[in-house]
């Protein structure tokens, strides 16, 4: 894909120069205009994908070249207002004319980077699909990587599929991926119903699932607020036994009746489930029905954890800064590329949930615009053993021994923990005869516990 072409419009020399600096830096290509002449030529000449566009100008003023552009209606591309002394009517008349965006001098790089990026995607996605979108985007897996193509590829293929077990941690984003495949199907059209299956009580699972019915009234349960769009369960292993007995037969008759009533209700809705791993040694040790794991698993898409695919962590803190900053209104800032080589070898045992409260916390907190690597590393102290830091940043400065000594020690501290402190998966983990395990977690004086069914 060629770099996108921003045409940047100011009388400030000093200006041009800068933001033709920055942004060829970010890899845009990039041309500039002194003035609206210069800007209509530049324009002749090639439709740019976006333009930085100045309001108090000599000639022409920002918001009347804008307005020219935006009565000319044919190859319409984002446009960012930038102003030293703007007032409220102004931006709003700049609004009012299609402009994206709205910055302010002096201006704010970090601000304006992030600015120039939604610009150009807003962009793209009007020029691909006429204002609607099929899927919105935050809802795609992001991530460049191996895995991530892959699992993207794999939705892809499984889209209309009508039982899909989505299987991995917590917090890997299971629900978030459902939701994709859902709308990827439906275009959004129809309803996707969420059950979080340790809601539903043991005693009397009937009215969630079913719903009732009692003189004439009608309320409707689960499995009829789905009809003809989604019914998506979340962590169906806590589903309650009578509640796994209920489902299994609506799935496997294709309709129920309602609490109270006596008419039998076509289920007309796909159902798609998160489980954690290891779901079919428990269906296999009786602590889930086999038969109800046969029905819903139709297609079992394993959902990666974050530390597989770390090298997309970069990209995941600029969509969530981007995502809450939008959302909440919270201050921008941008990790430091230190920041985010520490977060990219972090083993995230919380996977994407960690991840988004993290940058969270950090927007909430304020400071510069940069997080830099002692902000990350607090951050991350309160997640690691009270003992030792996860990572110590001396490490270099150590001798070799100690060095390794060291790092044995977190790793295996890190490890243990993705374990919940059962030595004999640790062994597993980690590739390790146990015996030789113990030895080594006593000699580097690892706490650890063991339980009866390690």
């Amino acid at each position: 894909m060629s770099a996108a072409h921003i045409l940047v419009v100011d009388d400030e020399s000093d200006i041009r120069s800068l933001l033709t600096e920055i942004l060829s830096e970010e890899g845009y290509e990039v041309d500039a205009a002194a003035n609206a002449r210069e800007a209509r030529a530049s324009r002749a000449s090639r439709v740019p994908d976006l333009v930085l566009l100045d309001i108090w100008m000599p000639d022409v003023d920002g918001i009347t070249l804008l307005r020219e552009w935006s009565n000319q209606g044919s190859d319409s591309c984002p446009v960012v207002m930038m102003s030293g002394h703007g007032t409220v009517e102004t931006a709003v008349e700049a609004t009012r004319l299609g402009a994206f965006d709205f910055v302010e001098k002096p201006l704010s790089l970090a601000k304006l980077l992030r600015t120039v990026e939604r610009a150009l995607d807003a962009g793209r996605r009007r020029r691909g699909g006429a204002g609607r979108f099929a899927v919105p985007p935050l809802a795609a897996p992001l991530g460049k990587s191996a895995v991530m193509r892959a699992l993207r590829a794999e939705l892809a293929q499984i889209a209309h599929s009508a039982r899909v077990l989505f299987v991995g941690e917590s917090g890997s984003g299971r629900e978030a991926f459902a939701r994709y495949v859902h709308e990827t199907a439906d275009h959004g059209a129809r309803p996707i119903v969420t059950l979080v299956a340790s809601t539903v009580r043991e005693s009397d699972p009937e009215p969630v699932l079913l719903g009732s019915q009692q003189d004439g009234q009608v309320k409707a349960g689960v499995l009829e607020e789905a009809a003809g769009g989604t019914l998506f369960i979340s962590e169906i292993d806590d589903l309650p036994p009578a509640a796994q007995r209920i489902l299994l037969g609506v799935l496997e008759t294709g309709s129920f009746t309602r609490v109270g009533g006596s008419e039998p209700v076509q289920f007309s809705a796909r159902v798609l489930a998160s489980a954690q791993p290891g779901i079919e040694q428990r269906a296999a040790d009786g602590a889930f029905r086999r038969d109800l794991l046969s029905q819903l698993s139709t297609i079992i898409v394993r959902v990666p954890p974050l530390r597989e695919y770390a090298e997309d962590v970069p990209e995941l803190l600029h969509h969530y800064v981007d995502r809450l900053v939008d959302a909440e209104g919270l201050p921008f800032r941008r990790f430091g590329v230190a920041a985010q080589n520490r977060l990219r070898n972090y083993p995230w045992p919380g996977n994407i949930r960690e991840l988004r409260n993290l940058v969270h916390r950090l927007l909430l907190r304020g400071g510069s615009d940069e997080i830099g690597l002692e902000e990350v590393e607090r951050e991350l102290a309160v997640q690691a053993p009270a003992t030792e830091p996860l990572v110590k940043q001396d490490l270099l400065a150590l001798p070799l021994r100690e060095a390794r000594e060291q790092f044995e020690r977190m790793y295996l501290q890190q490890q243990l923990l993705l374990c919940n402190g059962k030595v004999g998966q640790l062994a597993k983990r980690v590739g390790m005869e146990r015996t030789h395990l113990y030895r080594k977690l006593r000699s580097l004086g690892v706490e650890f516990r063991s339980t009866s069914d390690d």
